[in-house]
């Protein structure tokens, strides 16, 4: 039987026992409770991912009749900020959706809160399935730094920041998709000049970091991305690449390429807007594609950020097993279940850019433009990651300073103060810790 319910989970921290004491009534943390599964994940029903993750559960049940899996449909921005409290309580689930990265996974499994998935990755041949690059995000060392150590979650599908554009917007005003930062200017410059705000943003989430983001890899190297990223090396916030970012981002606010009011808008205002037809563009992940196909009646299409071989993205979020989970070998089957080719194969046909699939199986054209801008950007070895990775608390950062940015409070040069700061400590905590 598959259980599905809405819960908050800031609700779920403070009323911990009651809210999940529904999802399994198995004795202490990391015993085997073989009756239950309860899996936790933020995807819409409708989503490339949403769709797969109910295959995958579908299979489950037949394969499982005597288990029942419970579903807790969590936001992003509820596992974000209250992981670190849930899981330290014994009633968490065994399964759950997480954002990978030294901020996210990294911390929780320096912290013991995730099992570790090794053995498991080898026995099961998730190594094999996953490509190097894929599983930079899946290994993690002791202080919870991403590329190295053991495995701690498993990726499924692939994820990149792109633009989609509105094709009848464009066709009014005699626009071409731009191919380079210039001409991507120009274009907003005209909607700009007929009164047309060209960007769909969003200030109070993700979505300014993630173009701010790809303003900085427009004028950076790879070498620049493993200092930020990875740590090899020191990046320097007041260099060319942010210096330069920082200032166009800036420029594009005072030009009125981006919404006054945004500063307050979430991600999900942002694509309704966009989806709507209010604004002619958004710069945005692949994890939106599902839905505009779903919803948005004009004609639309889709082009990688223009000005650069580098890409926010990566692999896609991550599967993990919560230390004090009660059913960890129902969780690995789970996991496995989601890189099987028939929920693979769905990722593909949705455009949820799967990472084991068939790319034969996909015949409609959005779906092959998508997987096609994603394979450009790895043919080039072009994924970045995303900018709050490097640091636990960057998320939080990095949209304040934005938001600064956004209500003309702070100069480009105090911006990039506050992100240097916040990085730098951050960076001194991990490493010394």
């Amino acid at each position: 039987m598959l259980r599905s319910r809405k819960i908050s989970l800031v609700a779920a921290v403070a009323a911990l026992p009651l809210a999940l004491g529904a999802c399994g009534d198995a004795g202490g943390a990391g015993g085997s409770d073989d009756q239950t599964l309860t899996i936790w994940h933020y995807e819409n029903d409708d989503s490339a991912m949403g769709q797969a993750w109910a295959k995958a559960i579908e299979i489950f049940e037949e394969e499982n009749p005597d288990v029942e899996v419970v579903v807790e449909k969590q936001t992003f921005e509820q596992i974000q900020k209250n992981a670190k409290i849930v899981l330290t309580g014994d009633d968490v689930p065994d399964v759950m959706e997480y954002n990978k990265g030294n901020a996210t996974a990294g911390q929780l499994a320096a912290q013991g809160l995730l099992t570790p998935l090794t053995d498991a990755a080898s026995e099961r041949g998730w190594d094999e399935k996953l490509s190097g690059s894929l599983q930079t995000t899946a290994t993690y060392d002791e202080q919870g730094l991403m590329g190295s150590g053991d495995w701690y979650g498993v990726p499924n599908y692939g994820e990149f920041v792109q633009v989609y554009y509105n094709k009848d917007m464009f066709a009014e005003h005699g626009l071409e998709v731009p191919t380079t930062l210039d001409e991507l200017e120009t274009v907003m410059q005209t909607f700009a000049d007929h009164g047309v705000t060209p960007l769909a943003e969003a200030g109070a989430e993700y979505p300014m970091g993630q173009l701010w983001y790809e303003l900085v890899l427009a004028n950076a190297d790879r070498d620049f991305v493993d200092q930020y990223q990875l740590f090899d090396g020191d990046p320097d916030f007041h260099g060319p690449e942010m210096t330069q970012a920082t200032e166009t981002l800036d420029e594009w606010i005072k030009a009125g390429y981006v919404a006054s009011d945004s500063a307050a808008l979430t991600a999900e205002d942002m694509g309704v807007s966009f989806i709507n037809g209010t604004y002619p563009m958004m710069v945005s992940g692949s994890w939106w594609f599902g839905r505009i196909v779903e919803e948005m009646d004009a004609d639309w299409g889709q082009f990688n950020f223009p000005g650069s071989t580098l890409q926010v993205g990566s692999s896609g979020n991550l599967w993990v097993v919560p230390t004090n989970a009660d059913s960890p070998d129902l969780a690995e089957e789970f996991i496995d279940i989601t890189l099987r080719p028939e929920v693979q194969d769905i990722l593909a046909e949705k455009g949820g850019l799967p990472v084991a699939g068939d790319a034969s199986v996909i015949t409609d054209e959005r779906t092959q433009q998508l997987t096609e801008n994603f394979q450009a950007i790895l043919d080039d070895d072009g994924l970045a990651f995303y900018p709050d990775w490097p640091v636990p608390g960057y998320y939080d950062v990095i949209v304040s300073e934005l938001q600064s940015l956004i209500n003309q409070s702070k100069s480009p040069t105090e911006v990039l103060d506050g992100l240097e700061s916040a990085y730098v400590d951050g960076k001194a905590d991990l490493l010394d810790s």
